[in-house]
């Protein structure tokens, strides 16, 4: 039995339409249980047995099958309760807390570690719906209310049976999850043609900057030059807790590098009065040479007029040369990680300035070659960065529409027929 209406709190769901309702979650399942918790690797096995989802494999509204692993039907067989169907939610104990997808037709019948199992009752909940509803803003907010753990936070399936959720009519449900599921097939769309583009510019860049693949016209020899052939590197500023000020010059750092592009949301600034002989200048390449993780050393971005006359960190470095748009696109080819790969410190993630002068690279001759390179590349970038904003609006447009569909400050029209 669904609780009475009037015994809900804006605390608990916040305002909402009057005929939608807000029932404990235990009161609209038929199951809450965790899946297993303890070893299971003893019983992996090959594709041909059950597959095991892990908090991996789960994100907001979809399983992810990469890196699916196997059980062994007699494992399956004992951990009975949490059988899954199509329908059921997973949500993510720990971790990623919260995040929850609907089980697809492809894995009825798996099984499941250490996730949440929730299986609606199907004359009260549209799984879909419910789904969308728990990742959402605010669904994730009110989750955070039910995190517990001093050293792994968590949540517990009998504080999950007590979470309320909204829920309009079953008709109302099922109309909302198919709009916003819409929504989630264009962001897809456009993510698979972000990922199809990356790929084509990272074959691009073997072809063209290896020589393997040359455009008509050019048939000049190509030479080996060291990187301090053709520009200098210089070494980033020096400076101590105590020079950081609330404005003044600022210092460019690795968190100021995000996806190839300046990034401008984690600022650091120091005073004005300081002595700063790294400031940077119109078509530098700023390049992360230290950094506690190794991944991030080699990282880099091509400096447009936006930082010109600011400075960068003690971990960073500037190149200043010839051929900006080329040598930006070889710092992110694989011969220019190879080769930071190689220079890293024995005990330190970080590469020395002199190495990088040293690094070997073999480029045209012909200095229209070498344009015509760049301003392919570079081309192929722009057309992946309008993809990425068409993904963020995208993403932002549908986040605003879920602030209004899952709150019932925007209603849909059902049809009669779907209604009934």
């Amino acid at each position: 039995m669904k609780s009475k209406r009037e015994r809900y709190t804006p605390h608990d769901v916040g305002p909402s339409p009057l005929d939608w309702d807000a029932p404990y979650l235990q009161e609209v399942s038929s199951l809450i249980t965790n899946g297993f918790v303890g070893t299971a690797t003893p019983y992996y096995t090959n594709e041909l047995g059950i597959p095991y989802l892990y908090g991996t494999n789960v994100r907001a509204n979809k399983i992810d099958p990469k890196g699916i692993r196997y059980i062994n039907q007699e494992f399956h067989a004992k951990q009975e309760k949490t059988k899954l169907k199509k329908g059921d939610l997973l949500m993510v104990q720990s971790g990623h807390i919260g995040e929850t997808a609907v089980v697809p037709d492809e894995f009825n019948g798996a099984n499941c570690h250490a996730l949440i199992v929730t299986r609606t009752k199907s004359e009260y909940v549209f799984p879909q719906f419910l789904s969308f509803y728990i990742n959402s803003e605010m669904g994730r907010a009110r989750l955070k209310g039910l995190e517990v753990g001093s050293t792994i936070l968590h949540i517990n399936t009998k504080d999950l049976k007590k979470f309320r959720v909204l829920l309009p009519p079953l008709s109302e449900q099922r109309k909302i999850a198919n709009i916003l599921s819409s929504w989630d097939k264009a962001i897809s769309t456009t993510e698979r043609l972000i990922d199809n583009s990356k790929q084509q510019k990272k074959a691009l860049m073997q072809q063209l900057l290896t020589g393997k693949k040359r455009f008509a016209g050019f048939t000049k020899d190509w030479k080996q030059i060291h990187l301090g052939d053709i520009g200098k590197c210089i070494t980033g500023l020096t400076y101590k807790p105590t020079d950081t000020v609330d404005d003044g010059v600022l210092v460019l750092r690795s968190s100021n590098i995000q996806n190839s592009k300046l990034a401008f949301e984690d600022n650091v600034f120091v005073s004005a009065d300081l002595k700063v002989k790294s400031k940077t200048q119109e078509n530098d390449i700023l390049v992360c040479v230290r950094n506690g993780s190794k991944n991030l050393i080699g990282k880099s971005t091509l400096i447009k007029g936006r930082a010109v006359g600011q400075a960068h960190g003690a971990f960073m470095t500037l190149f200043r040369g010839k051929h900006p748009l080329y040598v930006s696109q070889l710092f992110q080819s694989s011969e220019f990680f190879r080769q930071v790969n190689m220079n890293l410190g024995a005990t330190i993630n970080s590469i020395n300035t002199s190495d990088l002068h040293k690094f070997k690279f073999t480029i045209p001759t012909d200095e229209d070659e070498i344009n015509a390179i760049a301003l392919c590349l570079t081309n192929a970038e722009i057309e992946i960065e309008i993809l990425q904003q068409q993904l963020a609006d995208l993403k932002q447009e549908k986040k605003a529409l879920m602030q209004q569909l899952l709150t019932g400050k925007r209603r849909v029209k059902v049809d009669n027929i779907e209604a009934a």
